[in-house]
């Protein structure tokens, strides 16, 4: 696990895309990881100390189908 700062105004989503490059799964490990986050508002305060996990999961895989060619 490591810890990164929030940036003025960023949202938790922002930070995950920030550091971690995705969202999806992500927020919800960092809230279970950060007891009392969610409670600062949807707008961290500026250097808000965020514990992330150590490595991102998988995202799910969308094929995609092209209807012309």
């Amino acid at each position: 696990m490591r810890t990164v700062y929030a940036h003025q105004y960023e949202t938790l989503d922002a930070l995950c895309y920030r550091v971690l490059g995705q969202t999806a799964e992500i927020t919800e490990q960092v809230l279970r990881l950060n007891p009392g986050l969610a409670e600062l508002g949807p707008r961290l305060p500026q250097g808000t100390a965020v514990i992330l996990p150590d490595a991102a999961p998988e995202a799910p895989r969308v094929d995609t189908i092209q209807l012309w060619t």
